[in-house]
């Protein structure tokens, strides 16, 4: 162990001297309180480390020592349903442990249950050849997710000795490679270096949301990536928190970086109670939440959310599709900004380090769909998807731009929008995705061969409504021709009854892409009649009169079974009514 004595104080990060032999990202023990922290530069003997607890009471003179070890995350069964604090010290247990709601400063717990039992199923054999990847055995973490007890990517040998089925706990041997590389259930592995793989796969299938603005207009791929930014109070939290309980995915992780107590408390006591909609299990089951407070020392925020992409590119190598939320970013930008303050160096955008968007890159870049290491042919996603938290809602600032640089998807959350209480408030003029190529052929295969048309021609009315509303800002809606009327007609109706979706109603909270796609089939078959009938003659009072327009707003609450159904009788009974209307 290396053992140096505090030098210098300031704030979250401190310097030490007589470290001679330390290396870059080392954790190392501060003080006579042994506070976590990470060694982030050296010049000569001195140490700069950003300390993940509260330094007061520091003094100088006081020793700090090396684990030898970077910042490392204890990977096993256990891990879901579990809930963590940035550098993966599992909360409940603390509460337990201490009968207090504050983590003591210096805190050391497992993030496994040593002592829990699990029943492990071996699957290899003595005598047969392993590398790192390959499943040695299997152990049911939940009534839904098989764990596979993978060999370390960095290890590989024969099989020499394995253990027979049964109940064993995490830190038992299991199976031993050439008679000296002892495997157990639990790994370890550094939260800053990104898990490898064999290759990243092209993205094909989409990243299923059930909210139909995103699933319809701005979808992103499996192992995509997308950044939600808006202002306060626009939803980014509710958004994010729909996501992780209605996206077609395996495994959550949920980071709450920085995020105010209030919210974050409401994580906490909700998710355990929400019911999983794909099985009716606890959500929890298949969920591991980071909690890190805006409250909470800088720097373990800063770590936060390597915690929670390292968690999901563990199960991501199992083979199962994960979905990473961080909440926010911008907090996480913070951290950096005030650490990089605090070690002097010279300052980028708005204080900001000049090393942001490189950072930014670096953690979008561990998400992706992969051929996992290896013999068995499996694939694993990690679909990422970021809030930003523009000060004023201004989508300038460099948090967000830095982020759109290295995304596929901006779903901009629109304060106006908000404020008229249309929720989702994703505004559909200034969001975008790239990932339509690659999703584009899912669609037509799975959902319907016109699929891209029905979108682009929803999409094209939405945007003459914009430009529609300028004029009648300007003049009003009488100067306008009738032909005009029925788009901003149809466009209301594509914003209430397609667009606007209640997230806590038991129907509308989720949306499947074929309900989607014939909702904005009926509503285009509505605009499409509507605009037959007028070239000859028939005036939009008449067509407006009809019944079947407060039965199309009623379809995206309606069953989803007897609303594909009825959508598809409504189609031709649209078409046939509005024929049917008589010139005046």
């Amino acid at each position: 162990m290396i053992l140096g004595t505090l030098a210098k104080i300031t704030g979250p990060v401190v310097v030490a001297d007589g470290m001679t032999g330390i290396k870059m990202y080392d954790v190392v023990r501060v003080g006579l309180v042994g506070l976590m922290g990470e060694v982030i530069r050296l010049e000569g003997d001195l140490a700069t480390i950003q300390v993940y607890e509260d330094t007061s009471g520091l003094k100088i003179g006081e020793p700090v020592e090396s684990t030898d070890g970077p910042l490392m995350l204890e990977l096993g069964p256990g891990l879901l349903s579990s809930i963590y604090d940035g550098i993966q010290r599992p909360l409940p247990v603390i509460a337990e442990q201490t009968a207090s709601d504050f983590i003591a400063r210096g805190t050391v717990v497992a993030a496994l249950d040593h002592e829990k039992v699990w029943e492990f199923t071996p699957t290899v054999e003595v005598g047969q050849e392993v590398t790192g990847g390959d499943c040695i055995g299997t152990v049911p973490e939940s009534a839904t997710i098989l764990h596979k007890v993978m060999v370390p990517p960095r290890m590989s040998g024969k099989v020499t000795k394995v253990i027979s089925a049964g109940s064993y706990i995490v830190d038992e041997v299991l199976v031993v490679l050439d008679d000296k590389h002892e495997i157990r259930m639990s790994q370890w592995w550094p939260v800053r270096e990104g898990r490898p793989y064999v290759r990243k796969l092209d993205p094909t299938t989409p990243f299923l949301t059930g909210m139909r603005i995103l699933d319809t207009f701005f979808p992103i791929a499996l192992g995509g990536n997308a950044i939600i930014p808006g202002g306060f109070g626009t939803g980014k939290t509710v958004t994010q928190q729909s996501l992780a309980k209605w996206a077609d995915v395996d495994i959550i992780v949920y980071v709450g970086c920085g995020e105010r107590g209030n919210e974050m408390t409401e994580v906490l006591t909700e998710f355990p109670e929400l019911e999983d909609p794909r099985t009716g299990n606890p959500l929890m089951e298949r969920t591991v939440l980071v909690a890190n407070t805006s409250n909470m020392p800088v720097a373990a925020r800063e770590a936060s959310i390597y915690t929670g992409v390292t968690l999901a590119e563990y199960y991501r190598d199992m083979g199962y599709s994960v979905a990473m939320m961080a909440d926010s970013t911008s907090r996480w930008g913070e951290a950096l900004r005030e650490v990089s303050g605090r070690l002097e160096e010279m300052p980028g955008e708005e204080g900001y380090p000049a090393y942001l968007a490189t950072r930014l890159a670096a953690f979008y870049e561990r998400s992706g769909r992969v051929r996992p290491l290896g013999s068995e042919d499996r694939v694993g996603s990690v679909t990422m998807v970021g809030a930003v938290s523009p000060p004023g809602g201004d989508m300038s600032e460099p948090m967000t731009q830095n982020s759109l640089r290295v995304t596929g998807a901006f779903w901009a959350l629109d304060t106006s929008l908000a404020h008229r209480r249309h929720f989702p408030a994703i505004s559909w003029t200034k969001s975008y995705t790239l990932f339509l190529g690659q999703v584009r052929t899912w669609y037509e295969g799975e959902v319907a061969d016109d699929w891209a048309e029905t979108r682009e021609r929803a999409m094209f009315l939405l945007q003459k409504e914009t430009e529609l509303q300028e004029i009648v800002q300007l003049v009003g809606p009488d100067a306008l021709p009738e032909t005009e009327k029925i788009i901003l007609e149809v466009a209301r109706m594509l914003r209430e009854d397609f667009l606007q979706q209640f997230a806590f109603d038991d129907v509308d909270a989720y949306c499947p892409p074929k309900k989607s796609y014939w909702l904005l089939k009926t509503i285009l078959t509505f605009d499409e009649a509507a605009t037959q009938a007028m070239s000859r003659g028939v005036s939009l009072r008449q067509i407006l009169q009809l019944p079947l327009r407060d039965e199309i707003a009623k379809l995206k609450t309606t069953p989803h079974e007897e609303a594909l159904a009825r959508m598809q009788e409504l189609s031709k009974e649209i078409a046939d009514d509005i024929a049917g209307i008589e010139v005046l």
